[in-house]
């Protein structure tokens, strides 16, 4: 399973380097095409972990003046 994650930044937004080093330290890797990261799951997981990570991501770029839209799919 992978979550995809696209970024939409602005010229408030925090340095996309910053940005990138926070999304590192979670596990995301960058991506080109239609998403800028994506994060895969090394097992199966649960609706709820999902969501818990979800959560997490927006913790950890809470403060940067980002929007974020997150796909997950198997």
């Amino acid at each position: 399973m992978k979550t995809y994650l696209s970024l939409m930044i602005n010229t408030d937004s925090g340095l996309p380097s910053e940005i990138t080093n926070k999304l590192d330290v979670m596990g995301f890797e960058t991506s080109l095409g239609s998403h800028d990261f994506v994060y895969t799951w090394k097992d199966e997981v649960t609706h709820e972990q999902v969501v818990s990570f979800i959560d997490g991501v927006q913790q950890e770029l809470k403060g940067m003046n980002v929007r974020f839209n997150i796909t997950t799919m198997k």
